[in-house]
């Protein structure tokens, strides 16, 4: 009586390193040989051809972030929504707490507009300024340069 048994690739040439990939697969077949032979009382044909539908998790840390299990939207639970508001709160509160301020709102702007608005405004008038103006600041700008300084005579109500 012949038995259904597979041909068998010897051990020397599964060690070839173009067999490796061969060499896992026939590794996984018998196991999946051995663990049937093992469980075979405990296991249907349905089990075996089924996926399984659930994941195993070693650690119940994954559930750490997740929401509660009750939700109201748009009024339905007014006392679940409020719940939730102040546990909103309550998270807000503990990531973030207000830090003083060194210098208020005002005060920021006020600096702010003092030294920068004065630049950008010359700098976008230098920028729509006809040829003639661009001129005459330049000759004007060449002349305080050319301009020799004179010594000028103290007054006698410093002394």
């Amino acid at each position: 009586m012949p038995s259904k048994m597979k041909p068998r690739l010897s051990r020397g040439v599964l060690d070839m390193k173009f067999m490796q990939r061969t060499k896992l697969k026939v590794a996984k077949e018998d196991d999946d040989e051995q663990s049937r032979a093992l469980y075979s009382n405990e296991l249907n044909t349905k089990m075996l051809n089924s996926n399984s539908n659930f994941i195993i998790e070693p650690s119940y840390a994954i559930c750490e972030g997740l929401i509660d299990g009750r939700l109201s939207f748009r009024g339905m639970n007014p006392e679940i929504e409020r719940l939730m508001e102040l546990e909103q709160v309550e998270k807000d509160g503990k990531s973030r707490p207000e830090q003083p301020k060194d210098v208020t709102d005002q005060e920021m702007v006020e600096t702010y507009y003092a030294n920068q608005a004065p630049a950008a405004s010359k700098t976008m008038g230098k920028k729509f300024s006809t040829k003639n103006e661009f001129h005459k600041r330049k000759s004007n700008e060449q002349q305080r340069l050319h301009k020799k300084g004179q010594f000028k005579k103290p007054r006698q109500d410093d002394e």
